[in-house]
């Protein structure tokens, strides 16, 4: 639910495979070129991680409207085709299916379904056409652009959502059971027209097993880190290892933990490319010298630099790394090489110097994009559907089966969880409100995964000192902000 941010490929969710990587058919450029699709030449977004603010949605929800009711409150008709596109990346779409059978038997509908690693290209030329799906998981690589889409007036305005009763208690709004990150990251100016439907952990993953084993504890500060580092390294293992070939995998915890130490309202200001905000921010300076001190030192598995994601997770799987950096969805996505005793665990963020946030901090946020198209035949159903999605049936359906989180709040309450997802449960809830949620790799994935990226490549195979990457990551940033051709996105908290 992953991130690309979070892009789910950690690009979402995680995506098992068939991720598209440097490179594009030229379907895909034509789709650019219709300003719909995002297509970043690194390959992989955040799992969870595509996203966006800025702009109105809309739409017609007359298409098919059928009387509301106590049990239908938002006026679904009965026997309307429903079509929903789905992202079928790491999370698969089983979930999904199973919540297309309940709706399916609830109004007497057929429901055309389609599972796709290639939303995007398959859903550009029909938005340009005027007969989108229904309901749509925009994730994975080639997602379309959603931040386009809302100022084209093509998605649906989800406020009708929000507002109806809940599947589990209709005294309670649906608005009132979800986190409420979910509503402000969904939001494109003033309107909420994405619904983001998982929620992902971001962090340093590990197995639980080979630290007790060693007599190791997960460090509590970078400089722990450091020193922690030496030990395992000695041990004849590496400390770390990462997606070499999509390095802005890295950025899911560098860039949090600048936030940690420099805090929000300097973070805010990288997220609103203001000026000087990469230089003038100490929390910068502390962890990217930290990454230039791991390079430095050799603490990444050697080859790691031409590593896809998948290869990272099936390297560290094996115990050749001691640590990775990624999202929640990891679990699912390298599930077919984990040993059933890796005891998968996530930490939260290190402690620096003087950091603005307190110890326990964690970067957790919704992920997982779902959209329901204005112009469809079918949007008040497209909406139902993501109300059954929202049900704790539905949200406990989705931790069994992909272990995830979903914005449902307590869904998994008195469920046996999975590991990794019992991990990520536990330092959630320990950060307690202390969460980061950041939004520049959702708005400007071209600066973040690209650029940035290149930067950050250089960064952890020991080519680009700090400074370095710091000036150079201020002069990218710059050039956005003073490009009219791209569409900026202000936050405030």
């Amino acid at each position: 639910m992953g991130s690309t941010s979070a892009r789910n490929d950690g690009s979402t969710p995680g995506d098992t495979g068939g991720h598209a990587g440097p490179g594009r058919r030229d379907l895909i450029k034509r789709s650019a070129a219709l300003g719909l699709v995002t297509v970043p030449a690194m390959g992989l977004l955040s799992a969870c991680a595509t996203g966006g603010g800025g702009g109105g949605g809309g739409g017609d929800t007359t298409a098919a409207a059928g009387e509301k009711t106590a049990k239908n409150p938002l006026g679904v008709k009965e026997g309307a085709p429903l079509e929903a596109f789905i992202f079928k990346g790491g999370l698969g779409d089983q979930y999904a299916k199973d919540a297309e059978a309940d709706y399916k038997a609830t109004y007497k509908a057929e429901v055309k379904h389609t599972g796709t690693q290639q939303v995007g290209p398959k859903l550009t030329p029909r938005f340009a056409g005027g007969n989108p799906p229904d309901v749509i998981d925009n994730s994975g690589a080639d997602h379309l652009d959603m931040n386009k889409l809302s100022t084209q007036g093509q998605l649906q305005d989800l406020a009708a959502l929000l507002d109806a009763p809940s599947l589990d208690d209709p005294a309670k709004k649906v608005r009132d059971t979800i986190h409420p990150s979910t509503v402000e990251k969904g939001m494109h100016g003033d309107t909420f027209d994405v619904l983001y439907y998982a929620f992902t952990v971001y962090g340093t993953w590990y197995s639980q097993k080979l630290l007790d084993a060693r007599g190791w504890a997960y460090p509590k500060t970078l400089d722990e880190m450091v020193a922690l580092c030496g030990e395992i390294k000695k041990a004849g293992l590496a400390p770390w290892t990462y997606a070499g070939k999509y390095p802005y995998y890295v950025h899911f915890n560098l860039f949090a933990q600048i936030a940690k130490i420099g805090g929000m309202e300097k973070w805010i200001a990288i997220d609103n490319l203001e000026p000087n905000a990469w230089t003038s921010n100490d929390g910068v300076r502390q962890v990217v010298e930290h990454y230039e001190e791991l390079a430095a030192k050799k603490y990444f598995l050697e080859g790691s630099q031409g590593l896809t994601h998948i290869q990272s997770q099936t390297a560290w799987n094996k115990g050749k790394a001691v640590f990775l950096p990624n999202g929640s969805w990891v679990e699912n996505e390298s599930a077919p090489t984990t040993p059933g005793d890796f005891g998968m665990a996530v930490g939260a963020l290190f402690d620096g110097g003087g950091d603005k946030l307190p110890h326990g901090t964690l970067r957790a946020e919704p992920s997982e994009p779902y959209l329901v198209s204005a112009k469809g035949a079918n949007p008040i159903g497209g909406m139902e559907l993501l109300r059954i999605m929202l049900s704790k049936k539905h949200a406990q359906n989705f931790a069994t089966k992909v272990k995830s989180l979903t914005c449902v709040v307590d869904a998994t309450e008195g469920m046996t969880l999975s590991p990794g997802l019992a991990s990520a449960s536990k330092v959630f809830k320990e950060a307690g409100e202390n969460l980061i949620s950041l939004q520049l790799q959702e708005w400007y994935p071209a600066l973040t995964d690209e650029k940035i990226g290149g930067l950050t490549g250089q960064l952890l195979a020991g080519e680009l000192k700090a400074a370095a990457w710091i000036r150079k990551t201020q002069a990218e940033a710059d050039k956005v902000a003073k490009d009219g051709s791209v569409t900026k996105f202000k936050r405030t908290a």
